[in-house]
C-alpha cells in the first residue's frame, strides 16, 4: 500500500509542464499549479521517509547523508530561488523577458535536477528508507522527462535567446567551461545584472 506514495510523486512530475503551460497563457491559476505540483511532490517524499521499512546501513553514512542533504538544500534553494527571481517566475501571470544565465544557470541549463539527485540520495541515507530507494529512480526519470519537455518544447517559446543559450550551456553534465563560466558568473555584482526573469528549472524542486 506505501507504493502508492510512489505514485503520487509522479503524479506531481506529470502536473508540473502545466505550470509552464500557464505561463505561456499568461493565466492566473499559475502559481495554484506550481502549489498542486510541489505539494504532491513534497506530501509522497516525506510519506515515502516515514512508512517505509528501514535498511541496515552503516553508522557513518548517516553523517554523510546530513552533509549531502545541507548541501543539496543549499544547492536547490540557490537555483530555484535565488539564482531565479521568485516573484516573476513563480507568482506573476506570464514568463520573463530575459534569461538567466548566470551562476547556476552558467554551469547547466537544468541545474535543479542535479540539486534534486543528490537530495535524494541524501535523504536515503538519513532515513534509511527502503522504499524511497525505489521510489529514487522513478523520480529521477519523471524528473528529466520533464526538463525534457521544458527544454524542447516549451523554454524555446518562452524565452528569446533560448536557442543559442542551449548551444552554450550543457544541459544536465556540467564541462570544465561551463564550470569556468559559473566561478566568473557567481560575483555578486554580475550576478545581480544577470536575474533579471528566467522561469528557469522547475516547479516541483
Amino acid at each position: 500500500m506505501a507504493y502508492i506514495y510512489i505514485v503520487v510523486g509522479a503524479l506531481g512530475f506529470l502536473v508540473a509542464p502545466v505550470f509552464e503551460v500557464a505561463s505561456l497563457k499568461r493565466s492566473r491559476a499559475k502559481p495554484a499549479v506550481g502549489f498542486v505540483s510541489v505539494g504532491l511532490v513534497v506530501f509522497a517524499t516525506l510519506m515515502v521517509c516515514l512508512r517505509s521499512e528501514r535498511l541496515a546501513l552503516p553508522g557513518w553514512l548517516s553523517s554523510v547523508g546530513w552533509c549531502l542533504l545541507i548541501l543539496s538544500v543549499i544547492a536547490l534553494t540557490y537555483s530555484l530561488l535565488v539564482n531565479l527571481p521568485f516573484r516573476r517566475t513563480y507568482v506573476a501571470p506570464g514568463v520573463g523577458d530575459r534569461l538567466v544565465t548566470t551562476g547556476a544557470y552558467a554551469l547547466v541549463r537544468h541545474p535543479g535536477v542535479l540539486g534534486y539527485a543528490l537530495f535524494l540520495i541524501s535523504l536515503v541515507l538519513v532515513t534509511e528508507s527502503k522504499l524511497l530507494l525505489i521510489a529514487f529512480p522513478v523520480w529521477m526519470l519523471m524528473e528529466i522527462a520533464y526538463v525534457l519537455i521544458q527544454d524542447k518544447y516549451l523554454f524555446g517559446r518562452m524565452f528569446p535567446g533560448y536557442a543559442d543559450y542551449r548551444r552554450n550551456t550543457p544541459m544536465l553534465i556540467p564541462t570544465r567551461k561551463s564550470i569556468s563560466a559559473c566561478l566568473r558568473t557567481l560575483k555578486p555584482a554580475r550576478l545581480h545584472h544577470g536575474v533579471q526573469g528566467r522561469r528557469g528549472q522547475r516547479c516541483p524542486q
